[in-house]
C-alpha cells in the first residue's frame, strides 16, 4: 500500500466515509436534493400550512419516504406523521448535531428523480390583517408626511 491509501484509510477511519454534496445532505435532512419531491420549511411544518401539498405528493409518489427535522418539537409533526401512516409512507427524525437545516420534512426517494419545483410557497398573509396593517401603516406614514 502507498502512504496516500494509508493515509486515505486512516482519516475514513477517523472522520468516516467522505460524503458527496455533504452541504445538501445537510440541508436536506440527509439526502440530496436531486431525490426530492416536496420540502417543507420548518414554519411551514410547525404551522400545518402545507398539509394538502404534503398529503398530494404523498398519494402521487407512495414509495417514498418522510425525513422529518429532529429539531423540531414532535407536537409539530402529528398530523405529518398521521398522513405518512396513512399512506403507507415511512418517516424518519433526522437528528443533525452538525447542521441545522431550514427545512422540516423532505418527502424523498431513494433514487434520483429531478423534480423542479420541490419547495412549496409561502402562505400569504390573511385578506383581513393586510387591510388592519395597510390601515395602520397609512396612518403612521400621515404622522411623518408634511402638508
Amino acid at each position: 500500500m502507498s502512504n496516500k491509501e494509508i493515509e486515505d484509510k486512516l482519516q475514513e477511519g477517523i472522520y468516516g466515509k467522505k460524503q458527496i454534496r455533504s452541504s445538501e445532505r445537510k440541508r436536506f435532512l440527509g439526502t440530496i436534493r436531486e431525490r426530492v419531491v416536496l420540502a417543507l420549511t420548518k414554519g411551514q411544518l410547525m404551522q400545518d400550512l402545507s398539509l394538502k401539498e404534503l398529503e398530494k405528493a404523498m398519494q402521487q409518489h407512495p414509495e417514498t419516504k418522510l425525513l422529518l427535522n429532529g429539531h423540531v418539537a414532535s407536537r409539530f409533526m402529528k398530523e405529518e406523521k398521521k398522513l405518512a401512516a396513512k399512506y403507507n409512507i415511512p418517516y424518519t427524525n433526522v437528528m443533525n448535531q452538525d447542521a441545522d437545516s431550514d427545512l422540516g420534512a423532505v418527502l424523498t426517494y431513494d433514487y434520483a428523480v429531478d423534480i423542479e419545483d420541490i419547495f412549496v410557497p409561502e402562505k400569504d398573509e390573511k385578506p383581513e390583517d393586510k387591510a388592519e396593517n395597510s390601515g395602520f401603516l397609512s396612518t403612521v406614514k400621515s404622522w411623518f408626511t408634511s402638508k
